[in-house]
């Protein structure tokens, strides 16, 4: 949108072109954010294979990142069912609670059958990889930006 002000025998023209940077901007802040969730992932996937915790590659490979109301969410959604037992633990070692048992059954809908499990210890592979990261998220987020 042109503006014209005349004043003192000067005319002044420009273009306000305000509704275009907020629109740069607003792209630059979902790049920045969709490369924050890339980066957290591949992380957690890091994390999982230093500690070991890949038998088959299904949690790995199922973990992604959405990007929702300026936040970046990682693990979410997620295909497999198991993922909170391995961030968390299971068991007298899960860290949000568990039960003393040394074992109990349950049910899987995925196979259809009964299984004994055992207390698993924690093996944290999300929080990590958003927690221990965070100067090099801003820093993904302030390039973004810098190159709206």
């Amino acid at each position: 949108m042109k503006h014209t002000f005349t004043s003192h025998g000067i005319t002044v023209e420009f273009e306000d072109n305000s509704k275009e940077v907020l629109e740069a901007l607003a792209n630059a802040v979902e790049r920045g954010l969709e490369a924050i969730g890339e980066t957290a992932v591949g992380y957690a996937q890091e994390n999982l294979d230093r500690q070991h915790a890949v038998d088959t590659g299904r949690l790995r490979n199922s973990l992604k990142y959405e990007v929702k109301d300026d936040e970046v969410y990682i693990g979410v959604p997620s295909a497999v069912d198991y993922g909170a037992y391995v961030e968390f633990g299971t068991g007298r070692y899960s860290t949000v609670g568990g039960t003393p048992k040394e074992s109990w059954v349950y049910f899987s809908e995925v196979d259809g059958k009964f299984h004994i499990a055992h207390p698993m210890r924690a093996r944290p592979y999300l929080k990590p990889a958003a927690a221990d990261h965070t100067k090099e998220y801003r820093e993904l987020l302030k390039e973004s930006l810098e190159n709206a």
